[in-house]
């Protein structure tokens, strides 16, 4: 799985010109799910998200987490973070889930969040969607779970 996630003030995703989901301080995850990805990625992945200390504290430190500071977070499944752009000028989704894996995935992802007492709106799976943020500071950090098996260097 791979996961951009974004710090927002506020933001939402509009399918059809309707709202389907919107939230205000917190993440934006856009979210990739690859072949061979399963629900064990997706709760690790879930519980790093809402543990992430990315928000300032009152000196202005990255101190605080999603769960500390009650933020809610705007899942949004995007198949294009697995695209291998190696070859040619049009990229490959080979690496991607199948749409069924995939949005099973995205779904337990979604439920660890709450699970962990986060408020959590979505968008639409296999629809065209407009999404809208603010982001703040701006913060945006990237995580793939083939990373978070791998110990730190240094």
């Amino acid at each position: 799985m791979k996961a951009v996630i974004q710090r927002v003030s506020r933001a939402s995703v509009q399918v059809e010109g309707k709202t389907v989901g919107a939230i205000g301080r917190g993440l934006v995850v856009l979210l990739g799910v690859a072949q061979g990805d399963g629900v064990d990625d997706a709760r690790r992945l879930a519980q790093k998200t809402a543990e992430m200390r990315i928000f300032e504290d009152p000196e202005g430190r990255f101190n605080l987490s999603l769960l500390d500071t009650g933020g809610e977070a705007l899942v949004v499944s995007q198949f294009t973070l697995l695209a291998d752009t190696r070859r040619g000028r049009r990229p490959s989704f080979t690496e991607a889930a199948p749409p069924e894996v995939a949005e099973a995935l995205v779904g337990e992802f979604e439920e660890a969040l709450r699970g962990l007492g986060v408020t959590v709106a979505g968008g639409r799976f296999r629809a065209h969607m407009q999404v809208d943020l603010v982001n703040d500071g701006p913060v945006t950090i990237i995580i793939d779970t083939a990373d978070l098996q791998r110990p730190r260097r240094g």
